[in-house]
């Protein structure tokens, strides 16, 4: 695993954005709620939390669970971050940077929740909805 620097925006380009510390595995998530909100896996790198927002007012957040919120662009709708609520860690979706950082698919998340009309070529690390459901807090 390595860590490197990143920027990025949204579509409209509204929401832009900085990473000090970015993740270059990819994970893949195929939870009910993500393939809602992306109409497929979605697909974010881990970020931490040294990500700096210009434009705060321009992002919307839904709060999807006891955990959890989603990040989106008022504007045009980009799905920006899944953000825990404790640590205020961000999952950065994986399409918003400007330049192509060399990132690999490394794990799925809910892979017991995938549909049967996709599927990835790669060799990830394979995790459960009840493996990840263990790793979080069940109340606020």
């Amino acid at each position: 695993m390595s860590y490197i620097k990143g920027k990025g925006s949204c579509l409209c380009g509204a929401v832009r954005f900085t990473v000090n510390e970015m993740n270059t595995d990819v994970g893949a998530c195929h939870c009910d709620m993500c393939r809602q909100w992306s109409s497929g896996p979605f697909m974010a790198v881990d970020c931490g939390t040294d990500v700096h927002f210009a434009s705060e007012e321009q992002i919307g957040i839904y709060k999807s669970s006891v955990f959890a919120e989603r990040g989106f662009c008022k504007n045009c709708g980009s799905n920006l971050f899944w953000r825990m609520n404790h640590t205020q860690q961000h999952m950065m979706a994986a399409g918003l940077f400007d330049e192509e950082p060399n990132f690999t698919l490394d794990n799925q998340v809910f892979i017991d929740k995938k549909p049967t009309y996709y599927s990835f070529a790669e060799k990830t690390t394979d995790i459960t909805e009840a493996e990840v459901l263990a790793e979080y807090p069940t109340t606020s």
